[in-house]
């Protein structure tokens, strides 16, 4: 595990260009590199730590969604948002045909006890979903898709706005808390 965090870290630190808070230029990039963390538009260093106040500004921003399931990844829990962002699509979805087929590739991808990718539901939840899988329509999966958000926000997202990783994105200084508050260390 100690590995993929120091590969995703290297990634993040040879491949992240930001915009610097203060004067919204980028900051030095390493040139050798063209493997950047985020595709498109690059958030400000302001935008990143605000996903360190709130985990709804970290899932709505598009780059935000990409740091935090790199981490997932590193966690082996990127299943969780995968799940999340594919109910996502099912909502924009209009065509019947095209929603029916979605919602089984969800289903067997995230629901099923068979999946290598199943997602953690209580027995509530799951029976739901079964019933809601004899007719699905966009809003299948939304019982599930809020149980993994709560899941994520609760489990991954503390752990994540602590983590090397994003500390590194936000520019925040080893022993300071994503909250601005200094760490002290345990005595032992």
């Amino acid at each position: 595990m100690a590995e993929k965090w120091r590969l995703a870290i290297g990634k993040i630190r040879k491949g992240l260009a930001i915009k610097n808070a203060e004067d919204n230029g980028p900051t030095k990039k390493d040139q050798a590199s063209s493997d950047t963390l985020f595709d498109g538009e690059q958030p400000t260093l302001e935008e990143i730590r605000s996903w360190g106040k709130s985990f709804d500004k970290l899932m709505r921003s598009p780059s935000g969604r990409k740091a935090f399931r790199e981490f997932l990844r590193c966690e082996y829990s990127e299943e969780n948002i995968l799940f999340w962002l594919a109910c996502e699509e099912l909502k924009k979805e209009t065509n019947p045909e095209a929603i029916e087929e979605k919602a089984r590739f969800i289903y067997e991808d995230y629901i099923s006890i068979l999946s290598p990718k199943e997602v953690s539901l209580d027995s509530r939840v799951r029976e739901i979903v079964n019933r809601n899988m004899v007719e699905p329509t966009p809003h299948t999966f939304d019982e599930a898709q809020l149980q993994i958000y709560t899941l994520m926000h609760r489990d991954s997202y503390p752990r994540f706005i602590n983590s090397p990783q994003f500390k590194t994105l936000a520019q925040i200084p080893e022993g300071v808390s994503a909250s601005g508050s200094t760490a002290e260390s345990p005595s032992n």
